[in-house]
């Protein structure tokens, strides 16, 4: 199959072989896709690696063979947005999110359309916010979303109950009698709605949607966790030493 100016952002590059990079990138028509780059070392190719970074828009022509297709031409769009700090490890935590959950060639293009928005928002003022609106949509696009309305057993949410996130099911009520850690870990009915209504929560919320995403992801992500998160733990302990205050994620 020849892909033909294929709209795709890069989301991971590798060395592969000696001349060679092995490019991940989310295509509009064609899902996820593995691009094999060769030849690309030395200054006469500058241009076309500088198109294959991670967050680049690009349009691609290569042609497709089995699990991995054969780069022909690749041409920047845009401007990959410059991130630092917080927001540099948000778009890497997105793009892992993508590499490990979404697979190759299967046609996702509400996927594209998220990561181009989300990817323009990444140097915005609520990082976290962000982040839970890509997860949400992301396992809504996946086949794993959830009505954010109701809770397991068919019961309106109630923005003053606690809840915690089945992977399977959606949400269920925390009993009033549970343990100050596990209701610590759970997330508003508030903040759920919030989500259903892609609303800002308010900011005592983020923390606890957090985390019953995270016990959602890790349930897809299965045994192997992401290094992205690896990263955060780390520099939340940085910043713990140094001068305590909140790392987003």
């Amino acid at each position: 199959m020849r892909l033909s100016a294929e709209p795709a952002y890069v989301l991971h590059t590798r060395p592969w072989r000696e001349t060679s990079l092995l490019v991940e990138a989310l295509s509009e028509q064609h899902g996820r896709i593995g691009l094999i780059a060769r030849g690309v070392q030395g200054p006469k190719r500058q241009v076309l690696r500088a198109a294959l970074q991670p967050f680049q828009y690009i349009r691609v022509d290569a042609l497709l063979r089995g699990e991995l297709a054969r780069l022909i031409a690749a041409e920047a769009v845009d401007a990959a947005p410059r991130l630092h700090g917080e927001a540099a490890l948000a778009g890497f935590y997105i793009n892992e999110l993508l590499l490990r959950l979404v697979p190759r060639g299967d046609p996702f293009p509400e996927l594209f359309d998220l990561y181009g928005r989300t990817r323009a928002e990444l140097d915005g003022d609520n990082l976290a916010w962000t982040l839970r609106r890509f997860e949400r949509d992301l396992l809504e696009a996946l086949g794993s979303g959830f009505d954010w309305r109701v809770d397991a057993d068919g019961v309106a949410i109630d923005p003053a109950a606690r809840y915690r996130l089945d992977a399977e099911q959606g949400p269920r009520r925390l009993l009033s009698d549970r343990g100050h850690g596990e209701r610590n870990a759970a997330a508003t009915g508030r903040a759920l709605l919030a989500l259903a209504d892609d609303v800002v929560p308010q900011a005592s919320d983020l923390p606890g949607l957090r985390h019953v995403m995270r016990s959602v992801l890790v349930h897809h992500l299965g045994p192997r966790g992401l290094k992205s998160w690896e990263m955060l733990a780390e520099l939340s302990r940085v910043s713990v030493k140094r001068e305590p205050g909140p790392v987003a994620e």
